[in-house]
């Protein structure tokens, strides 16, 4: 049964896709680099809808990207529910720190990878995407997918940087505040927005990982 109540919350499931492939461990792919799930990752997509398989969701929004897909698809597939792709939810990009190992942020550019969303929100990351845009791109998403949805549950399959950026965005905190919250590999974060509450957003779960079999 779809709970579309008044008092009923929009409930946003934020879901990190899987673990990558192994040569990308601790690379800074961002949406330059196309990358696909190692095989625990896909063991992870498959956890994810496992978990889900309670929970009514009225849609699914997704990053276009191919970690993303893979992730999303056994949710997807077991539901016939046809996700909306938006190209706004791509991960952020890192620029000129692409496709290096976050300790070669170091010797090559001399700051620790991190400080990365301190150093993306005060100047940015040489040749990346300024914090303007991004905040532009993921605000806009996440407007369109809370007008257009309501008091319903919606599933977002995206990425760690992304995520952070809407809850920056959702709870009007700084984006280098959200250093302190940890999104891991196929990881599911649940967050409520009801308007009319004086705490207008909550988060009911945060990094949550579904038992992998």
């Amino acid at each position: 049964m779809k709970l579309h109540l008044p008092n009923h919350p929009t409930q946003l499931y934020l879901i990190r896709h899987g673990e990558v492939e192994e040569r990308y461990h601790k690379v800074f792919g961002g949406s330059r680099i196309d990358m696909a799930l190692s095989p625990l990752g896909l063991r992870q997509a498959e956890a994810v809808a496992k978990w889900l398989r309670d929970t009514p969701l009225d849609t699914i929004y997704a990053s276009p990207m191919q970690r993303v897909r893979q992730t999303l698809a056994p949710t997807a597939t077991s539901r016939e529910m046809e996700p909306v792709f938006l190209d706004g939810l791509r991960e952020v990009d890192f620029g000129d720190w692409t496709g290096n190992r976050w300790d070669e942020v170091q010797s090559i550019f001399g700051v620790s990878a991190f400080d990365w969303l301190e150093i993306i929100e005060n100047g940015g990351i040489p040749n990346g995407e300024p914090v303007s845009q991004i905040k532009q791109r993921v605000g806009e998403c996440t407007q369109r997918i809370l007008e257009a949805h309501p008091h319903q549950r919606v599933a977002v399959f995206c990425h760690g940087g992304i995520i952070r950026v809407m809850l920056a965005l959702l709870l009007e905190m700084p984006l280098m505040r959200m250093a302190h919250f940890n999104i891991e590999y196929g990881s599911l974060s649940v967050v409520e927005v009801q308007p009319e509450k004086k705490h207008a957003v909550e988060i009911e779960l945060l990094n949550f990982q579904a038992p992998v079999g």
